[in-house]
């Protein structure tokens, strides 16, 4: 892009036009993950859907590229491209809750914080990550999982609609009556259909949870993940539990004697009657007595932001996922291989629930491929050093290649590592992969938007 076509573009849009010369440029292009550096020739903070309309026509007729931002938390950087340009969604960060209805309408660059702020002054919230930094755009339009999943399903199961503006620059409202089949992509297709500028969520009567943290020292691995593959897919759904390993940081709630030692454990969240709390909890001793064990109540929102400080924008990243309908006992031995091998501190592996509530929805109702799967496992190598990438991701790579096997063969699309391929996107949409590309050739036949795990549109 030259500086004719740079200020061209500025007189279009409202928002402001960042290129390579600005001051801001290199916090304009910085994202969550540290390990991405690419360089965009203009960030475009769009101020409005008017903006995102612009935008959209004005690269679309440029033959430009095209990136799309919303909270920046894309592990492999999908949100920037290269020479080209990405739309940031940042101004567009509102939420408002129709308390009575049970619904809220967010715009395209909030925040998970937002939502769970927002919903939560009424006493509600809806199922949608596990940190509340991410944002909603990605997390919702990959599927979105979270602490309340097994008890209110997926994200994209509470999204009653959405504003997009399409590749042609045209505005949409979408819903199970309007554009039905740009609302099943939307649920899991990713953003290959357009830009969303605002989503619409059922909410649910959530305020104060009881958040549990359960960790035992690396040599009970073998016994707590027998236990916990029988334990929660029969527990009461207001139960909610992911299974890690990890280096147990240096703050509380941890006692100093375990800190800084790798163990497996799993962080909780409970529903229901918080006064049943202890006596679901007592479970927690039957694969042998923890090391530490932690409960308490505390408002919704806390429990979403509890690991903010922890992992916080500006570390180096590399992550890779898949789906998982039982834990092996050959997949056990690889989780205990790997995590006497924890390369760095925040190095980590998660296996979130996804059954529960998400099962009731039938395959093909929405674009998401496994409503069979009981968990959504990541590998995540982290670390704030960029000595220290190529490490963390090898780990990954490794422990990824060598729990594959014991998958399902897909993974949750925000949970694709750089550099994976497109068959592995094939693979994490199934039988539904034909039908996603032939709804991307109705609404995106050119591909205008590929800086995704990409849908390429169907042959005529």
């Amino acid at each position: 892009m030259d500086g004719t076509t740079l200020e061209a573009m500025r007189t279009v849009l409202r928002g402001p036009v960042i290129g390579p010369q600005d001051a801001e440029y290199t916090r304009a292009r910085t994202i969550y993950n540290a390990m991405i550096d690419r360089r965009p020739a203009a960030l475009v903070r769009c101020a409005d859907a008017g903006d995102v309309i612009d935008a959209v026509d004005f690269v679309r007729d440029h033959g430009l590229e095209l990136a799309v931002r919303g909270g920046g938390h894309s592990g492999p950087g999908l949100c920037l491209v290269d020479d080209g340009v990405t739309l940031d969604l940042s101004p567009m960060r509102w939420a408002r809750v129709d308390p009575s209805a049970e619904i809220a309408q967010v715009g395209g660059g909030s925040l998970l914080g937002d939502l769970d702020h927002a919903a939560h002054a009424f006493g509600l919230a809806t199922p949608a990550g596990v940190m509340s930094t991410t944002g909603v755009g990605g997390l919702t339009l990959g599927g979105g999982h979270g602490h309340l999943t097994r008890k209110y399903g997926l994200t994209i199961d509470n999204l009653l609609a959405a504003d997009v503006v399409l590749a042609d620059g045209s505005f949409v409202t979408t819903n199970e009556r309007n554009h039905p089949d740009l609302f099943w992509a939307l649920r899991g297709g990713g953003g290959n259909f357009g830009v969303v500028t605002s989503f619409t969520f059922s909410l649910h009567p959530v305020h104060t949870v009881v958040l549990g943290v359960t960790v035992w020292t690396l040599d009970r691995i073998g016994d707590v993940l027998r236990w916990y593959r029988e334990f929660l897919p029969q527990a009461p759904e207001d139960l909610n539990g992911f299974f890690a390993v990890l280096v147990v940081p240096p703050g509380p709630p941890f006692p100093e004697e375990i800190h800084g030692q790798k163990m497996c454990g799993v962080v909780w969240c409970w529903t229901g009657d918080p006064d049943q709390a202890d006596k679901v909890f007592e479970a927690v001793g039957e694969p042998g007595p923890p090391a530490f064990h932690f409960t308490a109540p505390m408002p919704y929102p806390m429990v979403q932001s509890m690991f903010d400080e922890l992992i916080p924008k500006g570390l180096q990243w590399y992550w890779r996922g898949d789906f998982f309908d039982r834990i092996t006992d050959g997949s056990i031995d690889v989780h205990a291989k790997y995590a006497e091998g924890i390369p760095t501190d925040l190095s980590t592996m998660h296996l979130y629930p996804v059954d529960g509530a998400a099962h009731r929805v039938k395959p093909g109702e929405t674009a998401w491929g496994y409503r069979d799967a009981v968990w959504s496992g990541v590998i995540g190598g982290i670390d704030p050093d960029p000595a220290n990438a190529e490490t963390v991701k090898q780990w990954c790579v490794d422990y990824w290649e060598e729990l594959h096997p014991h998958s399902m063969g897909g993974a949750y699309v925000n949970f694709i590592g750089a550099g994976e391929g497109q068959e592995r996107v094939r693979a994490t949409y199934r039988d539904q992969y034909d039908r996603l590309a032939a709804v991307k050739r109705a609404y995106d036949p050119h591909n205008l938007f590929h800086a995704n795990q990409n849908i390429e549109p169907a042959r005529s």
